[in-house]
Protein backbone atom coordinates (compact mmCIF):
# COMPACT_ATOMS: atom_id res chain seq x y z
CA UNK A 1 0.00 0.00 0.00
CA UNK A 2 1.36 3.41 -1.00
CA UNK A 3 0.34 6.83 0.34
CA UNK A 4 1.73 10.09 -1.00
CA UNK A 5 2.29 12.66 1.77
CA UNK A 6 3.18 16.25 0.84
CA UNK A 7 3.87 18.91 3.49
CA UNK A 8 3.84 22.31 1.76
CA UNK A 9 5.65 25.03 3.67
CA UNK A 10 7.03 28.46 2.89
CA UNK A 11 10.59 27.39 2.09
CA UNK A 12 10.18 23.77 1.01
CA UNK A 13 7.64 21.13 0.11
CA UNK A 14 8.55 17.90 1.84
CA UNK A 15 7.40 14.70 0.17
CA UNK A 16 7.14 11.16 1.50
CA UNK A 17 6.02 8.20 -0.59
CA UNK A 18 4.96 5.79 2.13
CA UNK A 19 5.07 2.11 1.22
CA UNK A 20 3.71 -0.28 3.85
CA UNK A 21 5.86 -3.12 2.50
CA UNK A 22 9.19 -1.60 3.56
CA UNK A 23 10.66 -0.27 6.79
CA UNK A 24 9.45 3.31 7.07
CA UNK A 25 13.03 4.62 7.05
CA UNK A 26 13.39 3.12 3.54
CA UNK A 27 10.41 5.01 2.09
CA UNK A 28 11.32 7.45 -0.68
CA UNK A 29 11.59 11.14 0.23
CA UNK A 30 12.06 14.49 -1.49
CA UNK A 31 12.69 17.96 -0.07
CA UNK A 32 12.01 20.39 -2.91
CA UNK A 33 11.38 24.14 -3.29
CA UNK A 34 7.96 25.23 -2.08
CA UNK A 35 5.38 26.32 -4.65
CA UNK A 36 5.45 29.91 -3.36
CA UNK A 37 9.24 29.99 -3.80
CA UNK A 38 8.90 28.64 -7.34
CA UNK A 39 6.39 31.39 -8.24
CA UNK A 40 8.65 33.97 -6.60
CA UNK A 41 11.54 33.00 -8.88
CA UNK A 42 9.38 33.23 -11.99
CA UNK A 43 8.13 36.67 -10.93
CA UNK A 44 11.66 37.86 -10.23
CA UNK A 45 12.78 36.68 -13.68
CA UNK A 46 9.91 38.60 -15.30
CA UNK A 47 10.80 41.70 -13.30
CA UNK A 48 14.43 41.51 -14.42
CA UNK A 49 13.36 41.18 -18.05
CA UNK A 50 10.83 44.06 -17.66
CA UNK A 51 7.89 41.95 -18.84
CA UNK A 52 4.26 42.12 -17.66
CA UNK A 53 2.88 39.12 -15.74
CA UNK A 54 -0.46 37.33 -15.59
CA UNK A 55 -1.23 35.14 -12.57
CA UNK A 56 -3.77 32.39 -13.21
CA UNK A 57 -4.78 29.12 -11.60
CA UNK A 58 -5.79 28.45 -7.99
CA UNK A 59 -5.60 30.16 -4.63
CA UNK A 60 -2.30 29.19 -3.01
CA UNK A 61 -0.05 30.19 -0.13
CA UNK A 62 1.44 33.67 -0.07
CA UNK A 63 4.61 35.05 1.45
CA UNK A 64 7.56 34.99 -1.00
CA UNK A 65 5.33 35.12 -4.07
CA UNK A 66 3.46 38.16 -2.72
CA UNK A 67 6.71 39.96 -1.88
CA UNK A 68 7.95 39.31 -5.42
CA UNK A 69 4.63 40.59 -6.80
CA UNK A 70 5.02 43.79 -4.78
CA UNK A 71 8.56 44.23 -6.11
CA UNK A 72 7.25 43.76 -9.65
CA UNK A 73 4.66 46.49 -9.15
CA UNK A 74 7.18 48.83 -7.51
CA UNK A 75 9.34 48.42 -10.62
CA UNK A 76 6.45 49.99 -12.56
CA UNK A 77 5.49 46.79 -14.38
CA UNK A 78 1.93 45.53 -15.01
CA UNK A 79 0.66 42.60 -12.97
CA UNK A 80 -2.64 40.95 -13.88
CA UNK A 81 -4.43 38.20 -11.94
CA UNK A 82 -7.60 36.18 -12.30
CA UNK A 83 -9.83 36.29 -9.19
CA UNK A 84 -8.91 32.86 -7.81
CA UNK A 85 -5.19 33.48 -8.26
CA UNK A 86 -5.46 36.98 -6.78
CA UNK A 87 -6.96 35.59 -3.57
CA UNK A 88 -3.59 33.98 -2.86
CA UNK A 89 -2.59 37.42 -1.56
CA UNK A 90 -5.84 38.54 0.08
CA UNK A 91 -9.42 37.27 0.10
CA UNK A 92 -10.69 40.81 -0.46
CA UNK A 93 -10.25 41.68 -4.14
CA UNK A 94 -10.55 45.39 -3.38
CA UNK A 95 -7.36 45.08 -1.30
CA UNK A 96 -5.72 43.34 -4.26
CA UNK A 97 -6.69 46.19 -6.56
CA UNK A 98 -5.38 48.74 -4.05
CA UNK A 99 -2.00 46.95 -4.25
CA UNK A 100 -1.94 47.77 -7.96
CA UNK A 101 -2.78 44.30 -9.27
CA UNK A 102 -5.25 44.36 -12.15
CA UNK A 103 -7.91 41.70 -11.42
CA UNK A 104 -9.37 40.44 -14.70
CA UNK A 105 -11.81 37.73 -15.75
CA UNK A 106 -10.61 34.45 -17.27
CA UNK A 107 -11.86 35.39 -20.76
CA UNK A 108 -10.08 38.75 -20.56
CA UNK A 109 -6.88 36.98 -19.51
CA UNK A 110 -7.01 34.88 -22.68
CA UNK A 111 -6.88 38.06 -24.77
CA UNK A 112 -3.71 39.50 -23.23
CA UNK A 113 -0.70 39.88 -25.59
CA UNK A 114 1.72 36.99 -26.02
CA UNK A 115 4.59 38.89 -24.39
CA UNK A 116 2.79 38.72 -21.02
CA UNK A 117 4.44 36.06 -18.83
CA UNK A 118 1.83 33.51 -17.75
CA UNK A 119 2.37 32.09 -14.24
CA UNK A 120 -0.04 29.40 -13.05
CA UNK A 121 -0.57 29.23 -9.28
CA UNK A 122 -1.22 26.04 -7.34
CA UNK A 123 0.01 24.60 -4.07
CA UNK A 124 -0.26 20.95 -5.04
CA UNK A 125 1.12 19.80 -8.39
CA UNK A 126 0.63 16.05 -8.55
CA UNK A 127 2.00 15.69 -12.07
CA UNK A 128 5.25 17.43 -11.10
CA UNK A 129 5.73 14.89 -8.31
CA UNK A 130 4.93 12.03 -10.69
CA UNK A 131 7.56 13.37 -13.09
CA UNK A 132 10.11 13.74 -10.29
CA UNK A 133 9.78 10.08 -9.30
CA UNK A 134 9.44 8.80 -12.87
CA UNK A 135 13.14 8.73 -13.91
CA UNK A 136 13.84 6.53 -10.88
CA UNK A 137 11.30 3.97 -12.04
CA UNK A 138 8.88 4.78 -9.22
CA UNK A 139 5.19 4.82 -10.18
CA UNK A 140 2.38 6.68 -8.42
CA UNK A 141 -0.37 4.87 -10.29
CA UNK A 142 -1.44 2.69 -7.37
CA UNK A 143 -1.89 5.10 -4.46
CA UNK A 144 -4.23 4.14 -1.62
CA UNK A 145 -4.47 7.78 -0.49
CA UNK A 146 -2.95 11.23 -0.84
CA UNK A 147 -2.34 13.52 2.15
CA UNK A 148 -1.38 17.20 1.82
CA UNK A 149 -0.61 19.81 4.49
CA UNK A 150 -0.88 23.58 3.97
CA UNK A 151 -1.19 26.57 6.27
CA UNK A 152 -4.63 28.17 5.86
CA UNK A 153 -5.56 31.56 7.35
CA UNK A 154 -9.15 31.04 6.23
CA UNK A 155 -11.27 33.53 4.30
CA UNK A 156 -11.87 36.24 6.87
CA UNK A 157 -14.64 38.79 6.26
CA UNK A 158 -13.25 42.29 5.55
CA UNK A 159 -14.15 43.56 9.02
CA UNK A 160 -12.33 40.74 10.88
CA UNK A 161 -8.57 40.41 11.38
CA UNK A 162 -6.97 37.51 9.48
CA UNK A 163 -5.00 36.70 12.64
CA UNK A 164 -8.11 36.62 14.81
CA UNK A 165 -10.09 34.66 12.22
CA UNK A 166 -7.49 31.90 11.99
CA UNK A 167 -7.09 31.68 15.74
CA UNK A 168 -10.84 31.50 16.29
CA UNK A 169 -10.82 28.52 13.92
CA UNK A 170 -7.98 26.81 15.83
CA UNK A 171 -9.72 27.29 19.18
CA UNK A 172 -13.07 26.15 17.79
CA UNK A 173 -11.54 22.96 16.40
CA UNK A 174 -9.92 21.90 19.68
CA UNK A 175 -13.17 22.51 21.53
CA UNK A 176 -14.76 20.00 19.16
CA UNK A 177 -11.94 17.46 19.33
CA UNK A 178 -8.77 17.96 21.37
CA UNK A 179 -6.57 15.62 19.33
CA UNK A 180 -4.08 16.97 16.80
CA UNK A 181 -5.95 15.14 14.05
CA UNK A 182 -8.84 17.58 14.51
CA UNK A 183 -6.99 19.73 11.96
CA UNK A 184 -7.15 17.02 9.26
CA UNK A 185 -10.08 16.74 6.86
CA UNK A 186 -11.24 14.48 4.08
CA UNK A 187 -11.65 16.39 0.82
CA UNK A 188 -15.45 16.50 1.02
CA UNK A 189 -15.41 17.70 4.65
CA UNK A 190 -13.08 20.72 4.38
CA UNK A 191 -14.81 23.73 6.00
CA UNK A 192 -15.91 26.35 3.50
CA UNK A 193 -13.79 29.03 5.19
CA UNK A 194 -10.56 27.11 4.46
CA UNK A 195 -10.14 28.31 0.90
CA UNK A 196 -6.52 27.24 0.51
CA UNK A 197 -7.29 23.67 1.58
CA UNK A 198 -10.27 23.60 -0.76
CA UNK A 199 -8.02 24.78 -3.59
CA UNK A 200 -5.69 21.85 -2.83
CA UNK A 201 -8.68 19.52 -3.09
CA UNK A 202 -9.53 21.04 -6.48
CA UNK A 203 -5.94 20.46 -7.65
CA UNK A 204 -6.22 16.80 -6.58
CA UNK A 205 -9.64 16.23 -8.16
CA UNK A 206 -8.34 13.96 -10.94
CA UNK A 207 -6.43 11.58 -8.66
CA UNK A 208 -8.04 8.18 -8.19
CA UNK A 209 -7.41 8.04 -4.43
CA UNK A 210 -8.99 9.63 -1.34
CA UNK A 211 -7.49 12.92 -0.17
CA UNK A 212 -6.70 14.07 3.37
CA UNK A 213 -5.80 17.74 3.88
CA UNK A 214 -4.31 19.06 7.14
CA UNK A 215 -2.90 22.25 8.61
CA UNK A 216 0.91 22.24 8.48
CA UNK A 217 1.93 23.01 12.08
CA UNK A 218 -0.34 20.43 13.77
CA UNK A 219 0.86 17.90 11.19
CA UNK A 220 4.49 18.62 12.11
CA UNK A 221 3.78 18.37 15.83
CA UNK A 222 1.83 15.14 15.35
CA UNK A 223 4.86 13.84 13.49
CA UNK A 224 7.16 14.99 16.29
CA UNK A 225 5.16 12.93 18.80
CA UNK A 226 6.32 9.82 16.92
CA UNK A 227 9.90 10.33 18.08
CA UNK A 228 10.25 7.86 21.02
CA UNK A 229 11.87 10.53 23.19
CA UNK A 230 8.86 12.80 22.65
CA UNK A 231 6.43 10.52 24.47
CA UNK A 232 5.44 11.65 27.95
CA UNK A 233 2.73 10.43 30.31
CA UNK A 234 2.24 13.89 31.84
CA UNK A 235 2.08 17.34 30.31
CA UNK A 236 4.64 18.41 27.73
CA UNK A 237 5.10 21.39 25.44
CA UNK A 238 5.45 20.94 21.69
CA UNK A 239 6.50 23.71 19.32
CA UNK A 240 6.74 23.88 15.56
CA UNK A 241 8.98 26.81 14.65
CA UNK A 242 8.23 27.32 10.98
CA UNK A 243 9.68 29.84 8.56
CA UNK A 244 6.71 32.20 8.96
CA UNK A 245 4.68 30.92 11.92
CA UNK A 246 5.36 29.34 15.30
CA UNK A 247 2.64 27.18 16.86
CA UNK A 248 3.00 25.60 20.29
CA UNK A 249 0.73 23.12 22.05
CA UNK A 250 0.52 22.09 25.67
CA UNK A 251 -0.21 18.36 25.42
CA UNK A 252 -1.22 15.61 27.81
CA UNK A 253 -1.26 12.01 26.54
CA UNK A 254 -2.09 13.08 23.00
CA UNK A 255 -4.71 15.65 24.02
CA UNK A 256 -4.39 19.41 23.51
CA UNK A 257 -4.57 21.38 26.76
CA UNK A 258 -3.59 24.78 25.36
CA UNK A 259 -1.87 26.55 22.46
CA UNK A 260 -0.51 29.80 21.11
CA UNK A 261 0.49 30.92 17.61
CA UNK A 262 2.79 33.77 16.60
CA UNK A 263 4.86 35.00 13.66
CA UNK A 264 8.36 33.52 13.78
CA UNK A 265 9.98 36.63 12.31
CA UNK A 266 8.74 38.68 15.27
CA UNK A 267 10.21 36.34 17.89
CA UNK A 268 13.65 36.06 19.36
CA UNK A 269 14.70 33.36 21.81
CA UNK A 270 13.85 35.46 24.87
CA UNK A 271 10.38 36.35 23.62
CA UNK A 272 9.58 32.79 22.58
CA UNK A 273 10.77 31.46 25.94
CA UNK A 274 8.45 33.94 27.65
CA UNK A 275 5.40 32.66 25.78
CA UNK A 276 6.37 29.01 26.34
CA UNK A 277 6.81 29.58 30.08
CA UNK A 278 3.44 31.34 30.26
CA UNK A 279 1.81 28.46 28.36
CA UNK A 280 3.32 26.05 30.89
CA UNK A 281 2.38 27.96 34.04
CA UNK A 282 -1.14 28.75 32.83
CA UNK A 283 -0.74 32.52 32.76
CA UNK A 284 -0.71 33.05 28.98
CA UNK A 285 -3.60 35.14 27.67
CA UNK A 286 -4.91 35.62 24.16
CA UNK A 287 -4.78 39.41 24.35
CA UNK A 288 -1.06 39.38 25.19
CA UNK A 289 -0.14 37.33 22.13
CA UNK A 290 -2.50 39.19 19.82
CA UNK A 291 -1.25 42.60 21.00
CA UNK A 292 2.28 41.37 20.21
CA UNK A 293 1.10 40.87 16.59
CA UNK A 294 0.71 37.12 17.01
CA UNK A 295 -2.44 35.13 16.32
CA UNK A 296 -3.44 34.38 19.90
CA UNK A 297 -3.58 31.91 22.77
CA UNK A 298 -6.15 29.53 24.21
CA UNK A 299 -5.75 27.46 27.40
CA UNK A 300 -7.98 24.58 28.37
CA UNK A 301 -5.98 23.73 31.51
CA UNK A 302 -4.31 26.51 33.51
CA UNK A 303 -2.79 24.26 36.17
CA UNK A 304 0.89 25.29 36.49
CA UNK A 305 3.39 22.71 35.26
CA UNK A 306 6.79 22.04 36.85
CA UNK A 307 9.44 24.73 36.32
CA UNK A 308 10.98 23.01 33.28
CA UNK A 309 8.41 20.73 31.62
CA UNK A 310 9.48 18.62 28.64
CA UNK A 311 9.74 20.79 25.52
CA UNK A 312 9.80 19.04 22.15
CA UNK A 313 10.64 21.22 19.15
CA UNK A 314 10.46 20.74 15.41
CA UNK A 315 10.44 22.99 12.34
CA UNK A 316 13.03 24.58 10.03
CA UNK A 317 13.64 27.52 12.41
CA UNK A 318 14.08 25.37 15.52
CA UNK A 319 17.56 26.82 16.08
CA UNK A 320 15.73 29.82 17.54
CA UNK A 321 15.68 27.78 20.76
CA UNK A 322 19.23 26.45 20.50
CA UNK A 323 20.93 26.81 23.90
CA UNK A 324 17.65 27.72 25.62
CA UNK A 325 17.40 27.33 29.39
CA UNK A 326 14.16 25.44 28.69
CA UNK A 327 16.31 22.51 27.47
CA UNK A 328 14.38 21.73 24.27
CA UNK A 329 14.57 18.34 22.63
CA UNK A 330 14.80 18.61 18.85
CA UNK A 331 12.58 15.77 17.63
CA UNK A 332 13.71 13.69 14.65
CA UNK A 333 10.93 11.18 13.93
CA UNK A 334 12.38 8.24 11.99
CA UNK A 335 15.64 10.17 11.73
CA UNK A 336 14.32 13.12 9.70
CA UNK A 337 13.04 16.39 11.17
CA UNK A 338 12.13 17.82 7.74
CA UNK A 339 9.66 14.97 7.20
CA UNK A 340 7.89 15.45 10.56
CA UNK A 341 4.86 16.94 8.80
CA UNK A 342 4.66 13.99 6.42
CA UNK A 343 4.74 11.49 9.29
CA UNK A 344 2.03 13.52 11.00
CA UNK A 345 -0.03 13.42 7.81
CA UNK A 346 0.41 9.66 7.73
CA UNK A 347 -0.83 9.32 11.31
CA UNK A 348 -3.81 11.58 10.58
CA UNK A 349 -4.63 9.52 7.49
CA UNK A 350 -4.88 6.43 9.69
CA UNK A 351 -7.59 8.24 11.70
CA UNK A 352 -9.49 9.73 8.78
CA UNK A 353 -9.34 6.53 6.66
CA UNK A 354 -9.72 3.68 9.20
CA UNK A 355 -9.60 0.97 6.53
CA UNK A 356 -5.94 1.96 5.95
CA UNK A 357 -5.04 2.28 9.62
CA UNK A 358 -3.60 -1.15 10.45
CA UNK A 359 -0.55 -1.16 8.15
CA UNK A 360 0.11 2.54 8.84
CA UNK A 361 0.11 2.06 12.61
CA UNK A 362 2.30 -1.01 12.32
CA UNK A 363 4.82 1.04 10.34
CA UNK A 364 4.72 4.00 12.73
CA UNK A 365 5.24 1.65 15.67
CA UNK A 366 8.19 -0.02 13.97
CA UNK A 367 6.48 -3.37 13.70
CA UNK A 368 6.32 -3.74 9.92
CA UNK A 369 8.47 -3.58 6.85
CA UNK A 370 11.22 -5.30 4.91
CA UNK A 371 14.31 -4.20 3.00
CA UNK A 372 13.39 -2.79 -0.44
CA UNK A 373 14.92 -5.71 -2.34
CA UNK A 374 12.48 -8.11 -0.69
CA UNK A 375 9.36 -6.31 -1.99
CA UNK A 376 9.49 -6.94 -5.74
Amino acid sequence: MKILCVDIGTGTQDILLYDSRVHIENCYKLVAPSPTMMVRRRLQAATRSRRPVLLTGMTMGGGPNMWAAQDHLQAGLPLYATPQAARSFNDDLDVIRDMGIQVIAEEEADRLPEDVVRVSLRDFDFQAIVQAFGPFGVSLDDLAAVAVAVFDHGAAPPEISDRQFRFDFLARQIRRDDRLSTFAFLADAIPAILTRMRAVAACAAGIDAPLVVMDTAPAAILGATLDPRSRHDGDALFANIGNLHTLSFRMREGRIRGLFEHHTGMLNRERLEHFLKALADGSLRHDEVFADHGHGAHLIDTTPLPATPPLIVTGPRRQLLAGSALHPYFATPFGDMMLAGCYGLLAATAERLPHLAEPILESLQGRAGRPPWETD
